[in-house]
């Protein structure tokens, strides 16, 4: 990189952890990566705190790294889990931080001197795809991402679809079951209540209650509070049986809720982010087959469906394509 050149910092804000990453306006390679633990339990102003904290660490590593100033960071993108206010840089309601009203955007701004922008998280995973990641030249595409909770990205004839208030693409809080699980969003049956990460470790608490012998067990010592998604995928990847038919649900719920897209939005790409990508074809074919089951052949034909390209640093880099869009650059 030229010192000469100028940078842009993407920050993604999840439940468990925020990641935040720089990398120059064409989108290449990100120059500086750190992540730490969310720690939501502390309260706002302390993440907010720990998010300025980084987003000053990296700066100094891409300035170290490539010879630039401070002077050459154009601004940081915030992408954050909502419904959110992009305009007026606002999250109204982050159910898994416990967070309402927050003006995010504003907090950023001041503390570090930078120009902010916001956008939501599961927006910037599917922007940061399809700028650069598995769904890259594609005009219309729906992107999932499964963390803590799950979100959803809208791209329509080569547009991010925000709707009449900042709130479309809310995939996770499709009902799947009217009268099934509680969400933390006050819903039921929500598509987050069950294949969500923390959800699917808890399935696999209740699948492990009456004392079956299982690799989840022995992944963890026997302490079922430690279990989570990926250690099911792990288990089921060696074999585990209770695993492998926790996955196989998982598969059918996320195959129902995008069936559902697919007869909706009929896209190009569905791109499934986040963890989940290292659940393989464990996951992807079984899923793939409920939605063949489930939705119209002409929409299934036209799909589709695959992991995300980025791993876990999709939503820092749509974070950034989402500054350039909002700032115009």
């Amino acid at each position: 990189m030229s010192p000469t050149s100028e940078y842009v910092v993407g920050v993604d804000l999840g439940g468990t952890n925020i990641l935040v990453g720089t990398m120059a306006p064409d989108g290449t390679t990100p120059i500086a990566v750190r992540t730490e633990p969310t720690l939501a339990a502390e309260g706002s102003d302390a993440v907010v705190a720990r998010m300025c904290r980084l987003v000053d660490e990296v700066i100094a590593d891409t300035c170290a790294a490539t010879g630039a100033t401070r002077a050459q960071i154009r601004g940081v993108g915030v992408g954050a889990p909502g419904p959110l206010d992009r305009e007026r840089g606002i999250i109204h309601v982050a159910p898994n931080l416990g967070w309402h009203d927050l003006p995010l955007r504003d907090l950023m701004t001041e503390r570090l001197g930078l120009p902010a922008t916001l956008e939501n998280d599961a927006n910037c995973a599917t922007l940061g795809e399809w700028w650069i990641g598995a769904a890259r030249g594609a005009r219309h595409v729906v992107g999932i991402t499964i963390g803590t909770g799950i979100g959803g990205g809208l791209i329509l004839n080569g547009r991010l679809f925000h709707g009449a208030s900042d709130v479309a693409g809310e995939l996770g809080h499709a009902t799947i079951d009217s009268t099934g699980r509680r969400c933390k969003c006050g819903n039921y049956g929500c598509l987050e209540a069950y294949a969500s990460g923390p959800a699917i470790a808890e399935r696999a608490r209740e699948a492990l209650a009456g004392g079956e012998a299982s690799r989840i067990t022995a992944l963890v010592d026997g302490d079922l509070a430690r279990v989570t998604a990926a250690i099911v995928y792990e288990a089921s990847q060696e074999g585990d049986e209770i695993a492998r038919e926790v996955v196989r649900e998982t598969a059918r719920f996320l195959g129902t809720g995008v069936a559902n897209i697919l007869n909706t939005y009929n896209p190009e790409v569905v791109v499934l982010a986040g963890g989940v990508a290292q659940a393989g074809e464990a996951l992807f074919g079984p899923l793939r087959a409920e939605v063949r089951r489930r939705a119209f052949k002409p929409a299934v034909d036209a799909c589709r469906i695959v992991p995300g390209a980025l791993g876990g640093n999709a939503g820092a880099v749509g974070a950034i394509a989402s500054f350039l869009a909002q700032t115009r650059l």
